[in-house]
């Protein structure tokens, strides 16, 4: 297999996945753990995804969940990523829960794969020129028809409707009830608050929100994979309900730049994102750091924030924003996801938090 970027840099390894010509955006994770998580986070959908660390599928990969089931450690129903590309691949697993390789588990999901690669180097490339396009396809292939053969997937329309579901889901719990706009989330927002006792209606962005409003008392936006500037019409359909729900609003990663374009400011391009598990960030209230889960390629523009709104957390890296709040409504959002898995649970508190205004806005 080889895999060769838009500015003709070319990797060649061995195929342990479906051996196929596909097309996507190159990123990369830095995680030491967490590939099963990884691979089906609806963030990555339609992306090549590179780990970093040098040694993956050594603890294989758990049965198959049940049908509609929302068990951990899988974050969605199926392997989201165009491709994986990693250093050195472990056929061999070891883990108590594993009943399949990585290998045997991208294969059967139609998933290319490629082991052999030089990790470092491509990553350096990545962070000096930033996240590009790149193919990853067989050795029988020449590049032009690579090209012409892999596929793709639409980053602009196509892949808001792949990762979304198709209904409304119900997941029955206690009080408070609460709203997950669905983008793309990653199913630990909703085991996160069903375990808070909450009762969660689950609803694809594309639905009539306003309607699902009125029988909650909060609201969670949840993240998901592409450039939210492209995602206008959930942009228009929250900016709507921050004009009329008065209740807790709380945004996750792509739910930070949704919510921050529907108050009014914008979002930009990183150069190349920020995917690890170990990103620190500073609270400008408290002042206190935190290490956190992180896979996004976009960001709130801080400066351009609106009246009555204002920089929450920001990233101790590069000073970009983490998350969003305003100053006159239960509204506020983190770029971060506090859910983790994989990664740290420093700021599973957020949830506590969330659902502890709900219960008291539902009350009123």
């Amino acid at each position: 297999m080889r895999l060769t970027l838009e500015d003709g840099t070319c990797f060649e390894g061995s195929s342990f996945g479906r051996v196929a010509a596909v097309r996507g955006e190159v990123v990369f994770n830095t995680g030491m753990a967490g590939y099963v998580e990884a691979l089906t986070d609806p963030s990555y959908c339609g992306q090549i995804l590179v780990l970093t660390f040098p040694l993956i599928g050594n603890y294989g990969v758990p049965a198959e969940r049940r049908a509609n089931g929302i068990d951990g450690p899988y974050e969605s129903a199926r392997v989201q990523v165009q491709g994986l590309v990693v250093q050195s691949y472990v056929a061999d697993f070891s883990h108590h829960t594993a009943t399949r390789s990585l290998g045997s588990w991208l294969q059967s999901s139609h998933v290319p794969a490629v082991s052999g690669i030089d990790t470092r180097t491509l990553t350096r490339r990545l962070r000096e020129r930033g996240t590009m396009e790149g193919w990853l396809f067989p050795n029988s292939m020449t590049f032009d028809e690579a090209r012409a053969q892999a596929t793709a997937i639409d980053m602009k329309n196509e892949v808001f409707r792949i990762v979304a579901p198709e209904a409304p889901m119900h997941y029955t719990g206690g009080a408070p009830s609460i709203m997950l706009i669905d983008a793309g989330a990653k199913d630990n927002i909703v085991r996160s608050l069903l375990a808070r006792g909450a009762t969660v209606w689950r609803v694809p962005w594309h639905a009539e929100l306003s309607s699902y409003a009125t029988r909650v008392d909060g609201i969670v936006i949840g993240n998901g994979p592409g450039d939210p500037a492209d995602m206008q019409e959930l942009v228009t359909k929250v900016r709507g309900l921050l004009n009329r729900f008065d209740k807790p609003i709380f945004g996750i990663c792509l739910g930070n730049q949704i919510l921050a374009l529907a108050a009014g400011a914008l979002t930009y391009k990183l150069p190349y994102g920020h995917r690890s598990t170990n990103q620190p960030v500073q609270d400008l209230l408290s002042r206190r750091c935190y290490v956190t889960s992180q896979n996004h390629g976009y960001a709130v523009d801080a400066d351009r924030l609106p009246d009555g709104w204002e920089s929450w957390f920001v990233n101790i890296n590069d000073g970009t924003n983490e998350g969003i709040r305003s100053q006159r409504k239960p509204y506020f959002s983190v770029q971060f996801h506090p859910e983790a898995k994989p990664g740290p649970e420093d700021t599973s508190f957020l949830f506590d938090e969330f659902i502890g205004l709900a219960r008291a806005y539902s009350r009123k």
